[in-house]
């Protein structure tokens, strides 16, 4: 699996200021209604629903959101980069600039889990967090994101 696999060029996208998880969450599941077809407010709801049960926010300015969706075929991302960071209850208690969400199918298993790991191992790569804090430009974060995990796995 690579995440150009999983991550459409225009599902990327560069946020000035979100004020909350439910509204970065909006975001979300407006992308993904975009880029996927998938129902925004099912997405949504996933998400927070997903999120109820403890955060998603994983330390070093990072947060991995993620939520099984009906109807979906096939594991989908979306990667935000919020200019403002946002008070995300991450485990270090830093707040969150780099949000990578997966949708994945209800009955999903090693698909999901595979992703997930997936985009955890790109995303603790400090050398690859700095290049995407570096850019405003969805082109080059998702040439960042999916160069980076081509490489890793070679």
């Amino acid at each position: 699996m690579e995440l150009s696999s999983i991550l459409k060029p225009d599902a990327i996208k560069v946020i000035s200021n979100v004020t909350s998880k439910k509204r970065l969450f909006q975001e979300l599941g407006e992308m993904a209604a975009h880029c996927y077809g998938i129902n925004s407010t099912a997405a949504i709801e996933a998400l927070l629903e997903r999120e109820s049960l403890g955060p998603t926010g994983v330390g070093h300015g990072i947060a991995l959101p993620h939520a099984r969706i009906e109807g979906l075929d096939n594991v989908v991302g979306a990667f935000v980069r919020i200019e403002k960071p946002l008070d995300f209850d991450s485990v270090d208690r830093l707040p969150v600039d780099l949000v990578f969400a997966l949708f994945a199918p209800l009955n999903s298993g090693v698909e999901h889990l595979k992703a997930l790991a997936l985009v955890s191992r790109t995303m603790r790569n400090a050398a690859i967090c700095a290049k995407l804090r570096a850019n405003n430009e969805p082109a080059t974060l998702h040439a960042v994101l999916t160069d980076a995990a081509t490489s890793q796995a070679a």
